[in-house]
């Protein structure tokens, strides 16, 4: 099976976090000119998806950034963000249409990581209930592709850990070799963007 089996895929960008490591306005910092949200949703846009959710807080100038990209962005307001990462994918994966073959799911703070990266992951979806993400000299990385059948998973999560248990604990979960740095390059402090 391959993902033209599957169905459309879509894809959540999870920027509803405070970035309290960073100081505040991590996503707003300014990365060549841009704000630091942009490289995430302009590598997510480039996926062949139908639509990117992403689950925002109550930041004005960061929907706004947001909105700006593009016309398939929808905003999803994550009431209970202070809860953690879990929270944010709970909410936005709610929005998921149901039809969807699998769901994207990147950090709004990796911003370099390469569209035919995000290509190579869709061609090794094998079917609904796989996972597949990228590795870079050995160590998994961002996005995450969960086949439609996590769907109702990432639908229940809760707590600062993500998607972290599924991952840890799924025997479907294919990792895929790239030549892509920045699927492992985010930004939690503002010394990280230098390394950008």
């Amino acid at each position: 099976m391959t993902q033209s089996d599957t169905g459309a895929l879509d894809a959540i960008v999870l920027a509803a976090g405070r970035g309290a490591r960073f100081g505040g306005d991590k996503l707003l910092a300014r990365l060549n000119g841009r704000p630091l949200i942009v490289g995430a949703l302009r590598t997510a846009l480039a996926a062949r998806v139908r639509r990117v959710f992403v689950a925002v807080g109550e930041d004005p100038a960061l929907r706004a950034a947001i909105t700006a990209e593009s016309e398939r962005l929808i905003l999803v307001p994550v009431a209970d963000a202070a809860e953690g990462m879990g929270a944010s994918l709970r909410t936005t994966a709610a929005r998921v249409p149901d039809d969807a073959g699998g769901v994207f799911v990147f950090l709004g703070d990796m911003p370099a990581i390469a569209p035919a990266t995000v290509e190579t992951l869709a061609a090794a979806l094998a079917g609904p209930e796989h996972i597949v993400a990228p590795s870079f000299e050995g160590r998994r990385g961002h996005p995450v592709l969960f086949g439609a059948a996590w769907l109702p998973a990432l639908r229940a999560l809760s707590g600062d850990e993500g998607a972290r248990a599924i991952l840890q604990t799924a025997q479907r979960l294919t990792l895929v070799p790239v030549q892509d740095p920045g699927v492992l390059l985010d930004v939690d402090r503002p010394e990280d963007l230098l390394r950008l």
